[in-house]
């Protein structure tokens, strides 16, 4: 298969200089990730000290929903953005968001302060992601090489959203809550300086075309909304009005935003979009991955410190064992991939499925801790596998000038992915006798579909880097 970087020089694989570069670029965007997946865990340890901010009852959800809503809502509308005004500036645009959102959220004297401190990082996550992935589909030839990158970049991933856990405990003890704000300031300088020299200079001309701003809009009021429904359903339940309103109101805007983009010359969402299988079976892969895979965090860290009287900094500790699965299921899933995307998504799944059927049926309050963290183990490798080889699978057989719109589809898959699953799994699991063994049961079934959903990928064999 022919390399996307024929006719980009700068990114085109090479010695020297040029391979220093790529591997600075890999570490500035990896390095973003990572940030990203600390920002998502944490402020959950450090809720209850946040609360005496003045939170009223209902009020403290907001600090984690404030920034699903404007993550998954913006997502489709900034990966546009990208491929329109140029990767590096989307990216810079995420890293000053982010750091804008973290200091205001450490400064907040008011609750309203620290949730719109929230919204902004999770503004900054929606620019940064699909920016992130152009990058790597533009700095990294399709195949092998771009597999390695996606492996590296959602190991960074994991492991940040397990640092976060951590850091979240040992920080909120330390020196208060908001620490974990102030924290990504530092962060956020690091990758400044590693993505100053290494990320390409965007195109100096103009963008050609109309952008579709009223599509853009509508969408991320759709997807937003979506979010925030069934975010809504988890915390209050099916029957709690704010469910419903938001719920009736995506399906209303979604139904707009179809007749927008019918009649839009250049529409958000492109009839090849639609048409690409790769992109297609890649998102369906991204919503089962978060509606199954990620949700499991949530049920274990219930079952960790309810079922066996952990505290949240121990219960930290015990994701570094399954965040070790992940790192090495990430390389492990670049070699596969390789191999052929239908083997890494089937593979990968199956295996996820199979450590969560275990689980399943050894979860309790008496099981040892060999049987648990060797069955956490075996499932996050599948996990990591699955990680690398459905991004993979989206951006293959698009062009370096669209990979920012094809990151904004799979990540939002991604966010409607991890909002659905939890708010349908709470609900089926809900006053079962085993509320995880439940949880881990329906999320291995919906694991297994991923691997079915998996058979649909196109059965083709990636080339080998060019050297």
């Amino acid at each position: 298969m022919t390399s996307a970087y024929q006719g980009t020089p700068q990114t085109r694989p090479a010695t020297g200089s040029t391979t220093r570069r790529a591997a600075t670029l890999l570490a500035a965007v990896a390095l973003a990730q990572m940030l990203v997946g600390i920002d998502y865990n944490i402020v959950f340890v450090a809720l209850p000290q946040i609360a005496e901010l003045g939170f009223g009852p209902g009020g403290l959800p907001w600090v984690i929903s404030a920034y699903a809503v404007a993550f998954g809502g913006l997502l489709l509308l900034c990966g546009r953005l990208v491929d329109r005004y140029g990767r590096r500036r989307l990216f810079m645009a995420g890293v000053a968001l982010f750091a804008l959102g973290s200091v205001l959220g450490g400064a907040a004297t008011s609750p309203a302060m620290l949730v719109i401190g929230r919204a902004i990082q999770g503004a900054g996550g929606a620019a940064l992601s699909p920016a992130i992935l152009a990058l790597l589909g533009a700095g990294f030839p399709e195949g092998p090489a771009r597999n390695r990158a996606l492996g590296i970049w959602g190991a960074a991933g994991s492991a940040g959203m397990v640092l976060g856990s951590i850091l979240g405990g040992v920080l909120t003890q330390a020196l208060g809550w908001r620490a974990v704000f102030f924290v990504n300031v530092p962060l956020v300088a690091a990758v400044v300086v590693l993505a100053w020299g290494s990320v390409p200079p965007d195109r100096p001309e103009a963008p050609s075309g109309r952008l579709d701003l009223t599509g853009g809009v509508l969408a991320t009021a759709a997807a937003g909304l979506t979010v925030a429904g069934f975010t809504f359903a988890t915390e209050d339940g099916w029957s709690s009005r704010a469910t419903w309103a938001c719920l009736g109101l995506a399906a209303l805007v979604a139904a707009a935003l179809v007749i927008v983009e019918s009649r839009a010359a250049e529409p958000l969402f492109r009839k090849k979009d639609v048409e690409n299988r790769h992109l297609v079976v890649g998102t369906a892969s991204t919503f089962l991955f978060m509606a199954g895979f990620g949700a499991l965090a949530y049920f274990v860290t219930i079952y960790l410190q309810d079922t066996r009287g952990l505290s949240a900094l121990s219960t930290g500790l015990i994701f570094v064992v399954p965040c070790a699965g992940v790192l090495i299921g990430t390389h492990v899933g670049g070699r596969l991939a390789t191999r052929g995307l239908r083997v890494a998504l089937v593979g990968g799944n199956l295996i996820g499925a199979a450590g969560l059927v275990v689980l399943a049926a050894a979860i309790g309050a008496e099981t040892s801790w060999a049987v648990l963290l060797s069955t956490l183990l075996l499932l996050s490798v599948g996990q990591g596998i699955v990680f690398t080889g459905m991004f993979a699978t989206a951006a293959t057989g698009s062009a370096d000038d669209e990979q920012g719109t094809v990151g904004g589809i799979a990540t939002t898959g991604q966010q409607l992915g991890g909002a659905v699953g939890l708010a349908v799994l709470v609900t089926l699991t809900a006053g079962t006798g085993d509320t995880t063994r439940a949880a881990v049961g329906w999320i291995a079934a919906i694991v297994a579909a991923g691997a079915a959903t998996a058979l649909l990928v196109p059965r083709t064999r990636q080339a080998p880097a060019e050297l």
